[in-house]
């Protein structure tokens, strides 16, 4: 047990204090100045959350290393539908090349930051710090319990429900069985389906970085003041529907496009000219659409041929919070805000013959400041290490691969 102390110690060492990363990061006391501090949920959140989390320590005697390992694979083994959805979310990709190029400039205090969120578990820090050769980085390998590369692994399921090898969960919906239970069975908690229990990472605190007065990640106030936050529809409720462990958002075109209402209307202007008007409606985003600082949509009508062919654009917005890739100016903020409508609208010449029609597309890029501020980077960061330029040009691929569109709504021309 002597060598797995040192261990736990060193990696304990890791945890300094969360701070400002290259492209901005941060989280935000779930309790603080929300509720007081006699609500239950507030008080467990303020301990299950705690900056920086401790180590797990040495497993109770009685679990099996199936009960006492870290790895999300373990879990899969009973947790399979949760599993299985998590492999394929973005929890499970918070650490990659967009992540690990940075880590490569930036210094353990830093990098400690960011993985507040990314990565929190001490476990997973002291392995970063040994991959990145940090001072204080444990002596002894990691213990049985952690894997090897439960740095890379991302948000994993024991970020969320594992604390000193107790398991905690939200209430069972159905009668637990009786009998021993593995890993001792869990803790309930009401506080896993309370919209706080996100805003841990998706809210910055109030003394969080800003731009033209406003937080850069506002996402948990911006849904407190929303529709569906005034009518007690949760986080969860929208993102992790009948308690799957999916978390779509502005990546999934389903999802993005169900957040929308739209409408086309189509009138003569005079005897020659068309003018169509969209009406683009915040609708379904518990929050304003888009959320953050980082993803831009484009919405787009476009004249269509009678054969399905584009043959002209008729009008275009941006809406976005646009910032430069410094993060120390706001361009312009336009998002559209819960329950707001967008008008798009533009004239154009009536086309001869039948069969034509007009078309209202969204292109989304979901991250489109970090391909600005990553290719500014690339550009312009001297003497950058060729492995972190190597990540760097994977983190601007895998960004473009991530874009998309979808087809809104068509009306025809009569």
């Amino acid at each position: 047990m002597k060598k797995f102390a040192v261990w736990v110690v060193a990696g304990a060492g890791l945890l300094i204090a969360a701070g400002a990363a290259f492209l901005g990061s941060g989280a935000r006391d779930a309790a603080s100045g929300q509720t007081p501090p006699s609500d239950p949920i507030a008080a467990f959140l303020a301990k299950h959350w705690d900056n920086p989390l401790p180590p797990q320590g040495a497993p109770p005697a009685s679990f099996s290393a199936l009960e006492a390992s870290l790895a999300p694979e373990a879990c899969g083994q009973c947790h399979v539908q949760q599993y299985r959805d998590w492999r394929v979310s973005l929890h499970s990709r918070t650490v990659g090349p967009g992540l690990l190029w940075q880590f490569r400039l930036m210094d353990q205090s830093a990098a400690n930051g960011c993985m507040r969120c990314h990565a929190p578990l001490a476990e997973q820090k002291a392995l970063m710090a040994l991959d990145r050769g940090w001072s204080g980085a444990p002596a002894a390998p990691p213990p049985a319990y952690v894997p090897p590369n439960l740095q890379h692994a991302g948000l994993v399921c024991a970020a969320c429900h594992v604390r000193a090898h107790q398991r905690f969960g939200p209430p069972a919906r159905t009668p637990s069985a009786t009998g021993p239970l593995p890993h001792g069975g869990f803790s309930p908690n009401a506080a896993f389906e309370d919209s706080r229990f996100c805003a841990v990472c998706h809210q910055f605190p109030e003394s969080g970085p800003r731009l033209n007065g406003k937080l850069l990640e506002n996402t948990y106030e911006e849904w407190r003041a929303s529709l569906p936050g005034r009518a007690g529809q949760t986080c969860q409720s929208c993102h992790m529907p009948d308690r799957r462990h999916l978390w779509r958002g502005i990546h999934d075109p389903e999802m993005t496009a169900r957040a929308l209402t739209v409408t086309l209307d189509l009138d003569m202007f005079d005897s020659q000219y068309m003018l169509v008007q969209a009406n683009i409606a915040n609708t379904g985003a518990g929050h304003y659409f888009p959320t953050y600082v980082v993803p831009e949509v484009v919405f787009t009508l476009h004249l269509i041929d009678p054969s399905g062919r584009t043959k002209g654009e008729i009008a275009r917005t941006v809406v976005a919070r646009r910032a430069n890739v410094e993060l120390t100016q706001e361009r312009f903020d336009n998002r559209i805000r819960s329950g707001e409508t967008r008008i798009l609208s533009g004239r154009f010449k009536r086309p001869a013959g039948a069969g034509w029609s007009v078309e209202l597309r969204m292109d989304v890029s979901p991250g489109a400041h970090y391909q600005r501020s990553f290719r500014y980077a690339l550009e312009h960061t001297a003497h950058m290490p060729r492995e972190a330029r190597q990540l760097l040009r994977e983190a601007l691929k895998q960004l473009e691969a991530a874009r998309y569109h979808v087809t809104l709504a068509r009306t025809v021309i009569h």
